[in-house]
């Protein structure tokens, strides 16, 4: 019997004005990507904290992205720099706990993105995979 393979669960940190609209418009747009990402929305990036990422995968998700505000957040003109520190951290608390630090990922999608942000995911999806 052949074994039915699914797409890794993937879980999206992405920011309320910016990169969510882009996610948003993905749909609209009918842009595929696997049904197997599951959202959540924040008000700017730079304020997601590791515990939460290390939950997640606690709870099974087998990648986590960051949809960052990069330069448009109107939160904090150091928003890009300080959520690379929290990815950073997490790699390193990933580590000690024998989680592959590959298996977060974060990039700048700005609210028009909805195309690089899918072509993301499926990269995303395929590293997982393999």
């Amino acid at each position: 019997m052949e074994e039915i393979k699914t797409a890794p669960k993937i879980l999206v940190f992405s920011t309320e004005k910016i990169s969510d609209p882009a996610i948003d418009l993905a749909g609209l747009l009918k842009k595929h990507y696997p049904p197997t990402v599951y959202t959540i929305n924040v008000p700017c990036s730079s304020a997601i904290k590791s515990r939460w990422i290390l939950h997640a995968f606690e709870k099974g998700f087998d990648g986590v992205f960051i949809a960052a505000d990069g330069t448009d957040c109107s939160f904090s003109e150091t928003c890009t720099e300080r959520t690379g520190e929290v990815v950073q951290r997490t790699h390193d608390l990933m580590k000690e706990k024998g989680i592959a630090p590959e298996k977060l990922k974060m990039a700048a999608i700005c609210s028009v993105c909805s195309e690089p942000f899918v072509k993301h995911m499926k990269k995303f999806v395929d590293a997982l995979s393999n």
